[in-house]
């Protein structure tokens, strides 16, 4: 009885330990399975790399130069006396504001108010003299008026009656009366004589009032005093005099429009057209102003390859003045609409130009991109990609085609920003 029980034991136990074997190979099997298929997950979230990129996107580029000046007056000049004298009131000073025709002094001229007195009496002098040879005229009227009638009779007596009138009476008679017309006519002449003397005195006081007029010195046009040469009591020469060293009284500067004076490079010549808008910005006032192209020289100087270029901008606020450092902003060319990418999202290898694309799949394309117009921050795209692709703008090193990555969208503000970490 108790060998057979130690046989059934042995055959249960026989029994159990080959499926005690086949489940501990089972288990074994399953660690080893799980232990390799972490490994796969692992190396696989590990060739994932996260990269940034931005989408193609249509829009407008434009291309600026910006060129350095000075602002300057669109006019100034140095105010000079159109007549020598003494300055007898100055009315204006550094910054005063004065509108065109407006008095800014006053010169005292003593030659030129004795001339003018000189003047007036040469016309009295005339008017006496028209006065005198009118009632000579009408007295050598009446005498030939006298005589012709005392011809005409004796005349007609001897025509009509032969005998009673001698003919040297006709004859001392028509005489007379040759003699009165001679007079006459000499009136005439000496009246015309008169009134042309009075037209030249009348004339002369004209001119010399013309002169005296250029004792008040006025302004030209609109603008501020920039300087000041002549004091009370100076005594200015005339401008007009090339002999004499000419001092001016002020210098007038017009302040509501400034033109900025930039060299255009050769090479953007031809972008250049009148009117065109011209952003300048003057760092001392930390603003910007509105201008554009007004004129330029049409040519270019050899020595420095640039054309003269002049940007009128307009000063209402009176806030500019002149000498200020400006920067120049001017467009050369524009295109809208059109594709573009992040400049830095391009590689340049010799003559290649490319990008890295993330495809549907999560993996990298390296594709070949022609473009076209390109500013400081974009490029526009004329082949090679389409609107709404995606390109990797973070950084491409160790980046390979067919790589399996994971795109995180991100503008070229954020790249730069985390660049700069």
């Amino acid at each position: 009885m108790g060998m057979k029980l130690h046989r059934g034991m042995a055959a249960r136990i026989a029994t159990r330990a080959p499926n005690l074997a086949v489940g501990f190979a089972a288990v074994l099997a399953l660690g080893l399975s799980s232990c390799n298929g972490g490994r796969n997950v692992k190396a696989s979230a590990e060739q994932a790399v996260t990269v940034g990129v931005t989408s193609v996107v249509k829009k407008t580029v434009s291309r600026e130069i910006t060129l350095s000046s000075e602002l300057v007056p669109f006019q100034e000049i140095d105010v000079y006396a159109k007549e020598s004298g003494y300055v007898q009131k100055l009315d204006v000073d550094y910054g005063t504001h004065v509108k065109a025709g407006q008095t800014m002094a006053t010169l005292e001229i003593p030659e030129l108010q004795a001339q003018m007195q000189q003047d007036q009496a040469e016309i009295k002098n005339a008017i006496d003299q028209v006065s005198r040879a009118d009632h000579e005229l009408k007295r050598y009227d009446a005498q030939y008026n006298a005589l012709h009638l005392q011809y005409t009779r004796l005349n007609g007596v001897f025509e009509t009656q032969p005998g009673i009138v001698a003919q040297q009476e006709v004859d001392d008679a028509q005489g007379k009366d040759l003699a009165a017309a001679s007079q006459v006519d000499a009136g005439k002449a000496a009246l015309e004589a008169a009134q042309s003397q009075l037209a030249a005195a009348k004339a002369k006081l004209v001119h010399d009032e013309t002169l005296f007029d250029y004792s008040r010195i006025t302004a030209p046009f609109a603008g501020v005093v920039t300087e000041r040469y002549a004091n009370l009591g100076t005594l200015v020469q005339a401008g007009t005099s090339s002999s004499t060293q000419a001092m001016p009284i002020v210098r007038l500067s017009q302040d509501d429009l400034f033109r900025l004076v930039i060299p255009i490079p050769e090479s953007y010549v031809r972008y250049i057209r009148v009117g065109d808008p011209v952003n300048v910005h003057v760092p001392s006032l930390n603003r910007t102003f509105p201008g554009k192209v007004a004129r330029f020289s049409v040519d270019v100087r050899a020595d420095t390859r640039t054309m003269h270029t002049e940007v009128d901008v307009p000063n209402p606020e009176r806030v500019m003045m002149p000498g200020l450092y400006a920067e120049a902003e001017v467009g050369l060319d524009q295109k809208d609409n059109v594709p573009t990418v992040p400049l830095q999202a391009v590689s340049h290898q010799g003559n290649k130009t490319s990008v890295f694309v993330v495809n549907r799949d999560g993996e990298l394309e390296e594709r070949i991109v022609e473009l076209g117009l390109q500013t400081t921050t974009d490029a526009e795209v004329l082949s090679g990609l389409s609107e709404g692709e995606q390109v990797v703008v973070s950084d491409r090193s160790g980046l390979k085609p067919s790589q399996k990555v994971h795109p995180q969208a991100m503008s070229v503000m954020q790249y730069q920003e985390q660049n700069a970490q």
